[in-house]
């Protein structure tokens, strides 16, 4: 009976932190298919007593939903590409290659994370508006070609866990650095690369300081504002808000469902090389 207990109980208390963090999700979905008056009502009920579907037809309707998406993920896809460039090649620098100041470099590196968002605005947009790149795309992507500090620091754990013996082996073979980084370092990032691409396209997606402060063109802007904009402009109709909240998290749990694996991975894999 103890044996028994011991294997039921966690998974009672796994249901129990399941349920709890997915009632505000349940909340959202069900508040989107509400009517107005069902919504405002006191006590309030988690159910709807029928379906309002149609409050998703007007919520698309209402923005040019379409257009945001496909801002949002040119944007998140810049991104992606940039830190997958930039930061395996600086973590495999400072991890694999000995050079004087190495640690130095990784030591501001690192550092720089401890610097507030609110603290780089201004002097970013001085720059970027003395280069003409307000209102583009460039001040939410250009960024991502130096490498995030995060990914940086994540990638060189990785790789310090990889025997440098596969390295040396190549080298005897004749094998230059940038060979050994293609042919043998980049497979073996893999899991860790999947990673930085999943948490750079949600970083992405969900950035709304940045579009808000340097896309002023609303054709340009992307669904993080334009959903502010939907508030600002219907006013209170939290049904339509709601769908159209529901309708962008879906890219968020697809790339839950779909990229957990990799998160795994690169988790047991910075534990220990295998």
């Amino acid at each position: 009976m103890a044996v028994r207990l011991r294997v039921i109980l966690p998974h009672v208390v796994l249901l129990l932190f399941a349920v709890i963090f997915l009632f505000p999700f349940v909340w959202l979905v069900m508040t989107s298919l509400k009517t107005p008056e069902e919504i405002l009502e006191f006590p309030p009920s988690i159910f709807p007593e029928t379906f309002r579907w149609s409050n998703y037809k007007e919520a698309l309707s209402a923005i040019p939903f379409t257009r945001y998406m496909m801002n949002t993920f040119l944007i998140c896809m810049v991104n992606i590409i940039g830190q997958l460039f930039s930061a395996p090649l600086v973590a495999y620098s400072i991890s694999r290659i000995p050079w004087r100041g190495r640690n130095i470099i990784f030591t501001i590196v690192v550092a720089t994370m401890i610097l507030p968002v609110q603290v780089q605005m201004i002097p970013q947009y001085i720059i970027f508006t003395k280069l003409g790149w307000v209102n583009t795309i460039m001040p939410l992507t250009i960024g991502a070609f130096f490498g995030a500090p995060f990914f940086i620091f994540l990638l060189r754990q990785f790789l310090l866990g990889v025997p440098t013996e596969l390295s040396e082996a190549a080298k005897i073979d004749g094998a230059s650095e940038l060979r050994i980084y293609i042919k043998i370092i980049m497979p073996i990032l893999k899991p860790a690369l999947a990673t930085v691409a999943l948490f750079s396209f949600v970083w992405s997606y969900v950035d709304f300081m940045g579009p808000l402060i340097y896309l002023n063109d609303s054709a340009k802007w992307t669904i993080t504002v334009g959903l502010q904009s939907f508030q600002q402009d219907h006013g209170a109709q939290w049904e339509k808000l709601m769908a159209a909240s529901t309708i962008m998290a879906i890219p968020m749990i697809l790339i839950y469902f779909f990229g957990q694996k990799y998160f795994m991975k690169s988790g047991s894999a910075l534990t220990g090389f295998k």
